[in-house]
């Protein structure tokens, strides 16, 4: 007899094993992963795909300004979203402890008195003390995956901490740097006000020399008058910024420090890493396939729920049996088995389990898009990246070339051989290719970051 349980309860495991009652998650596999990376822009010489990722990268690697980074750890500990996100995990962590001690029974304490007499009889006292222990034996592997279910829950909630921890910092990064590029555009814009004053003074003096007219003092006030509203556009655009960057770390609008976008330090080549990389860095990727994980164990409970329920219960404690509190007391013990099979429960288990399947078919597809998106993201990150850096090179060229054009014009209208619009156009085109140049550098910054943030956002 012993030896046929000994044989039957392999064959009876190996069975529940075949129903996925006790199988664990495996990723799918993800053919599209191969193609991630398909669409690199046509230029690749900066660009380096190995294993030297910028996804390996600390984010105090990639952004090296120390006032930046002050900012963004003072945002990782203030910010809130990111202090909900650690309420989360904690959250998290408690529910699964609590789904791990339900292998051990529970145990409860309960005491009971009472008095009674009859007509003429003498006041009896009763009292008992017992302690009960309630244990269900997860033979057919529901409690087994409710737990595994709530790990991958702390997983998702680990990921989605990281995923916000990875968004702050590259917001920070951004709202830094937007506020450095209108600090250079502001500056460039009083610049040229001072150039546009020095325009009119010349175009004054022309005007009394007989060399021109009312008409081009005119033109160049207007044009001043246009770079002064400019700078007063560009001064409340600093403010807004500098408000909602104090808010993103979570203090009270002020004025922040920060260097210039002159002195901003990065890398000349990018690392991008081998597509499978986005698995282990971006949050949002493992965020989803742990949500597939938690709807694969769902799917295995909706299995179990098919299986009997079988609990044990026992109690032992003092009693003195409804006698009179002088006679001696004696211990009571109870102990009981049950078991539960379900047989007609009006199509819920079978409806749960269709919806568990139809649940984790939606997030395999959900899993696969999180990877779309990440390929995407990264190819656009590159393209911003590149573009940006080959747009300044064309404009410090033209830079240097409307200079030159500028002291030419100024020199041949002091001697009558150009008209003054030569000048004011040739001033104007200045004014336009050094804010352009400004926001290519933003850009070209802004395409790190967008690849720093497509990554996975670094190691902590």
């Amino acid at each position: 007899m012993k030896r046929n349980i000994l044989y039957a309860l392999p064959m009876l495991l190996l069975m529940l094993s075949g129903c996925n009652l006790y199988t664990q998650y495996k990723q799918p596999e993800l053919p599209v992963v191969d193609s991630l990376y398909q669409r690199l822009p046509i230029d690749t010489t900066a660009i380096v795909v190995d294993n030297t990722s910028i996804g390996y990268m600390s984010w105090k690697v990639v952004f090296t300004d120390t006032l930046l980074q002050q900012w963004i750890e003072q945002g990782l500990v203030h910010n809130t979203d990111m202090n909900i996100a650690r309420l989360r995990v904690e959250q998290a962590e408690a529910a699964l402890t609590a789904s791990r001690l339900v292998f051990i029974p529970s145990l409860t304490l309960s005491g009971q008195g009472g008095l009674s007499q009859y007509t003429g009889s003498e006041l009896k006292k009763s009292y008992n003390v017992a302690v009960t222990a309630d244990w269900e034996l997860d033979l057919f592997g529901k409690q087994l995956n409710a737990a595994r279910g709530a790990e991958a829950v702390l997983e998702q909630t680990k990921a989605y901490k990281q995923a916000v921890r990875t968004r702050l910092i590259a917001t920070i990064a951004d709202s830094y740097f937007t506020l450095l590029m209108l600090d250079e555009q502001l500056e460039i814009s009083r610049r040229t006000l001072d150039t546009w004053e020095e325009n009119i003074r010349t175009l004054e003096a022309l005007k009394r020399a007989g060399k021109t007219n009312e008409a081009a003092v005119l033109q160049a006030k207007a044009n001043r008058l246009n770079v002064e509203g400019s700078v007063l556009t560009l001064e409340r655009r600093i403010i807004e910024q500098e408000n909602s960057l104090s808010v993103l770390l979570g203090m009270a609008p002020a004025m922040l420090q920060r260097g210039k976008l002159s002195e901003q330090i990065f890398p000349e080549e990018l690392s991008v890493g081998i597509p499978l990389q986005l698995l282990s860095f971006r949050p949002d990727v493992r965020q989803a396939e742990y949500v597939l994980a938690e709807a694969f164990y769902a799917t295995n409970a909706a299995h179990s729920a098919f299986y009997p329920t079988i609990s044990l219960t026992g109690s032992a404690g003092w009693t003195n049996n409804g006698a009179t509190i002088t006679n001696p007391a004696g211990w009571l013990l109870n102990a009981i088995g049950s078991l539960v099979q379900p047989l007609f429960n009006h199509g819920k288990n079978v409806a749960n389990l269709k919806i568990a399947k139809a649940q984790q078919e939606e997030a395999l597809l959900l899993f696969r898009q999180s990877l779309l998106d990440a390929g995407a993201e990264v190819n656009n990150a590159l393209v911003q990246w590149q573009t940006a850096r080959k747009r300044i090179e064309i404009g410090s060229k033209q830079i240097v070339n409307l200079q030159a054009a500028i002291w030419n014009t100024r020199l041949l209208m002091k001697h009558g051989s150009a008209n003054y619009l030569e000048v004011l156009t040739a001033q104007q085109n200045l004014l336009q290719a050094e804010l352009m140049q400004a926001s290519d550098r933003y850009d070209e910054i802004q395409g790190v970051i967008s690849l720093f943030h497509a990554l996975g956002g670094g190691m902590e």
